[in-house]
């Protein structure tokens, strides 16, 4: 089943058909994360360790929070 895609928002993040802004569920896997936002994001995760844990181990609450800091990595 594929996934339709709505337009993203001024700041660049996709939308759902309602507008809001889709969040990534703390079951999703780094390795899906990575497709996304590139290969820098949460190194030293394994690419099967989910969303969840890996913002867990690191401290932090969002996806937002966890791409900053792989972003100042970089």
């Amino acid at each position: 089943m594929a996934t339709k895609h709505y337009p993203t928002g001024l700041d660049g993040r996709m939308r759902d058909q309602g507008g809001e802004i889709r969040h990534k569920r703390r079951d999703t896997l780094i390795r899906t994360v990575r497709e996304e936002y590139g290969d820098h994001v949460a190194p030293g995760h394994r690419a099967d360790a989910t969303l969840g844990t890996v913002l867990d181990n690191d401290g932090l609450e969002t996806l937002d929070q966890l791409l900053r800091k792989s972003r100042r990595r970089k």
